[in-house]
């Protein structure tokens, strides 16, 4: 055994056992945190216009503080930007997490001294509790590549400013630092493509042991790997042990990355983001992922069909039940309050609180009143890949308006990387699965409202290319699973190919 993975053996159980209690301190935890919110809270400009020295209990807190998304927010971070302190938390951020949204244009999201561990060690904690539980420790001798944005930053308004994944690389701890790759100077080259033929050319040949990212941007490495060797992953690092991925639901993905790899690894699933880092996978042997409950982050949950109603329910973790969707609330020590991140989510255990994600607020389908979310159309397509035995590099969904009764239907762009021998048998298949997830889409084909969804294959590459035509190729981008509108049908339109080949 070598030096990190003997010394991370000990380090692992400690802070694995740590874990373990607060499980049972979760809810009491939650109420602690709150109380640390609100009494750094009343001092900041946005503490004072809410009068929150005059909020002593959670129902105090609902009543004075709003749910709101980015938008609301961009007038106070406007303040922090022109230099004052004091604005949402104590002081100024050390941060700004750079992300672009869908209708915000781009966010400044603020880092403050308090909440920076909240990033750094939430996945250290995944990678500890992996390693108390299954006692492999080797992997931390071997070399490890996190694909993430540039560490490069810039300075908004006196405070260094960049992509989240590029802020967390001057957070790796000192001992790591010899295991990470790729080099700095590739970590800071923008382009993707670029940048991934340089990390391909550093990495070929390394004694990888861990590999990290995005789902999708993961492919892409494993596919010019092997472009470059010709090579299966598992072969040309036979030491590869562990997956960390996050930023988007795994499964769609894991059948292809299981096969470009070409044996079992094992897989770590994250909830990061801008925001906070909210949940992990604390366990190989339980579904879902733990929330975070004791990282400065206190959590509110409104169920998904109230979200932006005045009178919508906002329920403290102790009041969550099992099994309904909700949007995901929260209220932190980087100076975030009743702030609506965007994903919804669906508890799957309570003791311990553990979730899953199902999608985001704006990525739905109901132009016909049948709210389609990510999570149905990521399981339906998961059964009928798995029952067809083929595999998705990449699909989105988009509404078809048609003029007439019952010509409407759901537009499914799918891009196979061996398509099915029978198309239409696919898609009746995948069609039930949908009507059994959802009871109102299946009442819009049984009343003859909609017809039966359709795919339109997509040509190999295209999802990419799409991605490389607005601008969003590599980082933190992730294609939609869904749209209410055209907008991503339509210009995926160069890229369909013909539904027979």
């Amino acid at each position: 055994m070598k030096f990190k993975s003997f010394l991370a053996r000990p380090f692992a159980q400690f802070v694995h056992k740590g874990i373990q209690r607060s499980k049972a301190t979760a809810v009491s935890d939650q109420h602690s945190i709150l109380e640390m919110l609100l009494l750094q809270g009343r001092k900041t400009r946005y503490g004072k216009s809410l009068h929150l020295d005059q909020v002593n209990d959670y129902e105090g807190f609902k009543s004075a503080v709003p749910i709101m998304d980015y938008e609301g927010f961009r007038p106070w971070i406007e303040r922090v930007k022109a230099g004052e302190s004091d604005v949402l938390w104590r002081g100024r951020p050390i941060y700004f997490a750079k992300t672009s949204g869908t209708t915000s244009g781009v966010k400044y999201i603020p880092i403050t001294k308090d909440s920076i561990p909240n990033h750094i060690q939430t996945a250290r904690n995944a990678l500890l509790c992996y390693m108390a539980e299954t006692g492999n420790t080797a992997f931390a001798d071997g070399k490890m590549i996190f694909l993430s944005g540039s560490p490069e930053l810039e300075r908004v308004g006196g405070i260094p400013t960049g992509r989240l994944s590029g802020i967390v690389n001057h957070h790796i701890p000192a001992y790591l630092r010899t295991n990470q790759l790729p080099s700095y100077g590739t970590n800071c080259i923008e382009d993707w493509e670029q940048k991934l033929e340089k990390i391909v050319e550093e990495t070929w040949n390394k004694p990888m042991t861990l590999i990290s990212g995005i789902p999708p941007w993961m492919q892409m490495y494993f596919d010019a790997l092997t472009q470059r060797t010709g090579k299966k992953v598992g072969e040309l690092f036979p030491h590869f042990q562990v997956m960390v991925q996050g930023g988007v639901n795994f499964e769609p993905y894991r059948s292809r990355l299981m096969e470009s790899i070409g044996r079992p690894v094992d897989t770590i699933e994250l909830f990061p983001a801008s925001e906070g880092f909210f949940a992990f996978q604390d366990t190989l042997t339980e579904p879902g992922l733990l929330l975070n409950t004791r990282s400065g982050i206190f959590f509110e949950f409104v169920p998904l069909a109230e979200i932006g109603k005045a009178d919508a329910r906002r329920l403290s973790l102790a009041e969550v039940r099992l099994g309904e969707q909700y949007a995901l609330i929260i209220n932190s020590n980087a100076g975030l309050w009743g702030y609506n991140i965007g994903d919804t989510v669906r508890f799957v255990s309570l003791d311990p609180y553990r979730l899953v994600v199902t999608g985001r607020i704006k990525h739905f389908i109901s132009a016909f009143g049948e709210h389609v979310i990510g999570e149905e159309v990521e399981s339906a397509m998961r059964l009928t890949a798995d029952a067809f035995n083929v595999s998705i590099t990449e699909f989105s969904v988009a509404p078809m308006v048609s003029q007439g009764q019952g010509q409407s239907h759901h537009e499914w762009w799918v891009e196979f990387q061996q398509p099915p021998q029978d198309l239409a048998a696919f898609a009746t298949y995948l069609d039930e699965r949908l009507r059994e997830k959802n009871v109102y889409y299946d009442d819009l084909i049984s009343g003859h409202i909609l017809s039966p969804l359709r795919i339109q294959p997509v040509q190999p590459g295209g999802f990419i290319e799409y991605m490389r035509s607005v601008g969003k190729l590599g980082g933190q981008n992730k294609v939609p699973r869904l749209s209410n509108d055209r907008t991503l049908a339509e210009g995926l339109t160069p890229w369909k190919m013909n539904a027979n080949g």
